[in-house]
């Protein structure tokens, strides 16, 4: 079987619906034959490789709240479905409270690809190497989701099922991602390892957040999330067990390192051994943890 290298866009039909209702009727009536549209940055090139053969896209980024970002000190954060990566970066609010997530955005692909690429496709996507998952499950997204029978409310860490599957029911459209007010004091930190300082996808990502929680033994509350080491993202909670039931040392983050190495289950492949990922795992957790640590408590 030869392969060409030089492959091209099948044809498809476009459709651009009035509503919700109209998309989510639509993709009902043809299962397994399309799919929403937004940012397309994943979908073409799944297409023109022929990964996907979807007939149909339904583009769905200009309907209500898609390109809109909210913020109050009551109810927090919420981003629509195509706001791409780029207005997330610069989008003062977030970056002033939500950091770690306007750094995750920004270290996906190129500049040029993160004023298409949007938060919800990147976890739409599912892909255990997801950038901005790990600050988006740390952070406690919750996804808001229209399907045939109306809106639903689905917590970040229960949507993923495996590499590129989700919860997600056929006519089922995350149309936002909604964040609570984050903690007094967050710090977060995003560190990721790929074979190049640009564009590639992670061959170990670590996101750490860290506020002050008085009633906690420590004295605060960090959580940490690895990327590209299992079969979905992961939040390692016996890390968050850890710190927040002893004092935080040096040796502690290192033996909360290791918690994180051991919960681990990476695969090889051409980016990376799975030995070569579990070492990275504690090196970049003993790091980015060491970095919030550092912001909220000065050096250890």
């Amino acid at each position: 079987m030869s392969i060409n290298p030089h492959p091209t866009l099948p044809e498809f039909d476009y459709l651009k619906p009035n509503t919700l209702e109209e998309a989510s009727r639509f993709l009902v009536e043809h299962p397994g034959q399309s799919r929403p549209l937004s940012g397309g940055t994943d979908i073409f090139v799944r297409l023109r490789d022929g990964a996907i053969k979807d007939k149909f896209l339904v583009d769905i980024k200009h309907l209500d709240g898609m390109n809109e970002i909210h913020f109050d000190a009551t109810n927090g954060l919420v981003i629509g479905a195509a706001v791409n990566m780029n207005r997330i970066n610069s989008f003062p609010i977030i970056r002033e409270k939500y950091g770690i997530l306007a750094e995750a955005a920004n270290s996906c692909a190129s500049y040029q690809l993160r004023t298409r690429a949007t938060l919800i496709g990147n976890i739409c996507n599912a892909s255990p190497a997801g950038d901005t998952i790990g600050a988006c499950l740390l952070l406690d997204g919750i996804l808001n989701i229209h399907g045939i029978q109306g809106f639903r409310q689905e917590p970040l860490e229960s949507f993923f099922q495996g590499p590129g599957k989700t919860t997600l029911k056929t006519g089922e459209i995350v149309t936002s991602i909604q964040f609570p007010n984050p903690a007094e004091g967050l710090q977060g930190k995003y560190i990721k390892h790929g074979r190049n300082n640009m564009s590639d996808l992670s061959i170990v990502g670590v996101s750490v957040v860290g506020a002050p929680e008085v009633k906690n033994p420590s004295g605060f509350r960090m959580r940490l999330a690895l990327a590209s080491v299992a079969p979905t993202p992961l939040v390692v909670h016996k890390v968050e067990e850890l710190l927040t039931g002893k004092k935080i040392t040096a040796e502690v983050i290192r033996e909360a390192a290791e918690i994180a190495q051991n919960a681990c289950t990476p695969i090889s492949d051409v980016r990376g051994s799975a030995r070569y990922r579990r070492l990275m795992v504690k090196n970049l957790s003993i790091r980015a943890m060491s970095i919030v640590w550092d912001g909220l408590n000065g050096k250890i």
